[in-house]
């Protein structure tokens, strides 16, 4: 078990004790007995449900939008109306933030497939367990999805049913690549927000660790909706592709599987080989402040 040495002021000043971090011990590759305990399902169920959460009021918000800015059902003046790109980007970014501190004590708040490979590649989480979660959340999204559908019939198909398509002008080098970089920014942030190092030091991260989480997704959506639409999440992207059933969406599908699982692998490689394990293979990371 990896140790970081740090020293810490004593509570009447003037002298320092020195305070250990430890991480926990990484996750079984495959846990057997995970399957017999009741919080695994009851972690799965809430994966279900936030991710069937996340895209209903996430698409149904692009839906909406759409709508709202036709000329041709709104109005001359629909140019002007609806959230807009920004809203959009808030609509992802603050539903995350507020899935993420619904269920970070119940799941550890994935919902999102890239995260979760993330954390398993980081031996954060067992295989069985990342296998059900990537199961749950593909389908909570479909799920989702499929209610905007039933509740707005009238404009889904009409609107792209919110799903992820590559831009016009962009290549698909172009679109996987941004794909990859957006996900290296969340899940890095996940990573930075949840590392238990900094839960140690600072009691008040924990409670806040959905925060930048949520600021994550909603930068990158201000980045990227004018290239893919942004995914960054392939269940959200598969999601509507099931429901929405377009060949264009399914022909650029792919990239909204590669490039977050190639994202939220180099995230996963540094930050626990560059940031944290790196200093650990040679001692100390005390011994690079001295």
């Amino acid at each position: 078990m990896a140790k970081d040495i740090e020293a810490a002021a004593a509570p009447e000043g003037g002298e320092y004790t020195a305070k250990d971090y430890s991480d926990p011990p990484p996750a079984p590759l495959i846990d057997a007995e995970e399957l017999t305990k009741w919080s695994l399902y009851r972690a799965v169920i809430a994966e279900f449900v936030a991710t069937l959460l996340f895209l209903y009021i996430t698409v149904a918000t692009v839906i909406g939008y759409k709508h709202q800015t036709d000329a041709a059902a709104s109005g001359p003046d629909a140019a002007c109306g609806g959230v807009g790109v920004l809203g959009i980007a808030w609509a992802f970014g603050g539903m995350i933030f507020i899935l993420v501190y619904c269920t970070a004590g119940v799941s550890g708040g994935h919902i999102n497939p890239a995260v979760t490979l993330g954390l398993f590649l980081a031996r954060k989480v067992s295989l069985v367990r990342a296998l059900l979660y990537i199961i749950a959340q593909c389908l909570g999204a479909i799920c989702g999805v499929g209610l905007v559908k039933g509740f707005q019939s009238a404009y889904f198909v009409r609107y792209g049913g919110g799903a992820n398509e590559l831009s016009d002008g962009y290549s698909k080098g172009t679109g996987l690549a941004a794909e990859i970089i957006g996900t290296f920014v969340l899940v890095y942030t996940v990573f930075s927000a949840t590392d238990p190092k900094r839960s140690a030091r600072d009691s008040h991260v924990p409670v806040l660790a959905p925060l930048p989480i949520g600021f994550a997704v909603f930068m990158v959506h201000l980045a990227t909706i004018p290239i893919t639409g942004t995914g960054i999440n392939p269940a959200r992207s598969f999601g509507a592709a099931v429901i929405y059933n377009n060949d264009k969406a399914w022909d650029d599908h792919w990239i909204f599987w590669v490039g977050p699982f190639i994202g939220a692998a180099i995230a996963a490689a540094y930050h626990q080989y560059v940031l944290r394990a790196s200093a650990a293979k040679l001692g100390s990371s005390a011994s690079f402040s001295r």
